[in-house]
């Protein structure tokens, strides 16, 4: 498959997920038509070896994994997330502005460029919690119009804009939604209500998001790059599970994890400080392990030799701001898999982890850069060392290099994706046995 057929896939699929709940949804399915069969936290596990399985959390996290054999020695772990920054609607979401417009009412998720926003169609997606004669019952919602705006203020009103402007989202970010009028009020809710198929008064709750209506593209001269909404971190989940699905374990189990909530830290049930992992694996183990006494003493050893890839975008080296990238490790796009380091463990990789990687990247001819954040400039963090909290094991961060991080819109390499499928590939096929710190036999 080319890497140009890749990408379009992996655009379709940002087409299709607005948000964590779409996202999740669409993997889901993509491993259902591969033969994954679905379990459920709150059911009994009857897991067979060499079944492709996945589970869900709060329909915003799923974890894949299939079993070799019932002695495997260890998992091999990939991870991304599937939340974007982005608004989302409050509740009681209509603003009335001096009896002839209506806005919605949003906050910030995450930390979001915001500029970008302005002057976009924008439309609504997310889920609703909706009350049934057995119970609740969760709905799917995107309202699939270009339904609102945020409009920027003419520089005629505002000379400076373009020297710098501090925004505050709660005065000059809310979107347009309708004219004021006598059928406006309360018309979102029933809106919602009626793209869900429910009634107004079984909506019990929400969680709605707001999301650019522009579809994802091949940009550049020879379509070398690919710009989207949501390529952080969808494009490494899409390639991970990609990878998952084209893979078949030897010794290790394969273990596919996609969280959400890692753009607000990833302290929630769903996200990668949750026990999420944890509950998976153990309960995968336990499957297998003849003595069940035995659980922590034989997860203690399978984790010594498992590896975990932390697979969240990286920063490229912006053609207009060559200055902000590190002088002697400088990614580009379409260059191959970025493995990110840091002194102060704000990423995982250490000498080890990034050598089992470098590893597993020749074992499928993968290129491979490196980055680093400069010296004076603070970076961000990612999933890896929170997910360390529940579950520690050799890990590395790496990412596929990427422009206008946390845009609404960015931009990506058409390359990169077929990259990461391949190196998924070779990652869930390959086993780790440890000989003691620092030494290991890759098989």
């Amino acid at each position: 498959m080319s890497e140009n057929v890749i990408s379009r896939k992996m655009l379709e699929f940002l087409d299709a997920s607005p948000n964590a709940f779409f996202a999740v949804a669409n993997l889901a399915d993509m491993l259902t038509k591969a033969g994954a069969v679905r379990l459920y936290e709150g059911e009994k596990w009857s897991i067979k070896e060499g079944v492709k399985y996945f589970v869900t959390r709060n329909d915003s996290a799923i974890i894949a994994f299939e079993v070799p054999s019932k002695k495997f020695n260890g998992f091999q772990i990939m991870a991304s997330h599937c939340d974007s920054p982005v608004f989302k609607i409050k509740a009681n979401a209509e603003v009335e502005v001096e009896k002839n417009y209506v806005k919605l009412n949003v906050e910030k998720y995450g930390g979001m460029l915001l500029y970008p926003w302005f002057d976009r169609p924008l439309s609504v997606a997310g889920r609703v919690m909706v009350k049934t004669d057995s119970g609740i019952e969760t709905r799917l919602v995107n309202i699939d119009k270009d339904l609102c705006i945020i409009p920027s203020l003419a520089i005629h009103m505002d000379r400076e804009a373009n020297n710098g402007h501090k925004l505050n989202v709660q005065s000059e970010m809310l979107p347009l939604f309708s004219e004021d009028g006598e059928d406006a009020k309360g018309s979102f809710l029933k809106l919602v209500a009626a793209t869900a198929h429910v009634k107004e008064e079984d909506i019990l709750d929400t969680d709605l998001f707001l999301y650019i209506r522009e579809k994802g593209t091949f940009t550049g001269l020879n379509d070398e790059f690919v710009s989207s909404g949501r390529i952080d971190d969808l494009q490494c989940a899409f390639g991970s599970i990609q990878g998952f699905i084209g893979s078949k374990p030897t010794e290790s189990t394969s273990v596919c994890c996609v969280f959400d909530n890692e753009e607000v830290g990833s302290g929630t049930k769903q996200g990668a400080a949750s026990t999420f992992l944890k509950d998976t694996l153990r309960r995968i183990d336990l499957a297998f392990i003849e003595d069940k006494s035995e659980i922590e003493e034989d997860m203690t050893m399978k984790l010594a030799s498992s590896f975990m890839v932390s697979a969240d975008n990286a920063h490229a080296v912006h053609p207009s701001y060559t200055d902000k990238a590190d002088p002697t490790n400088r990614p580009y796009l379409n260059k191959g898999i970025v493995i990110k380091y840091s002194a102060n463990q704000k990423y995982t990789t250490d000498a080890v982890s990034g050598a089992i990687f470098k590893e597993i990247c020749s074992r499928g001819k993968v290129p491979y850069q490196t980055f680093l954040n400069r010296s004076d400039m603070i970076g961000g963090s990612t999933l890896g060392n929170i997910s360390n909290s529940q579950v520690a094991l050799n890990t590395v961060d790496i990412g596929l290099p990427q422009l206008a991080m946390h845009s609404p819109y960015e931009t990506a390499g058409a390359r990169d994706t077929e990259y990461l499928v391949d190196a998924a590939k070779i990652l869930f096929a390959t086993s780790l046995v440890s000989r003691g710190d620092g030494n290991y036999v890759l098989k």
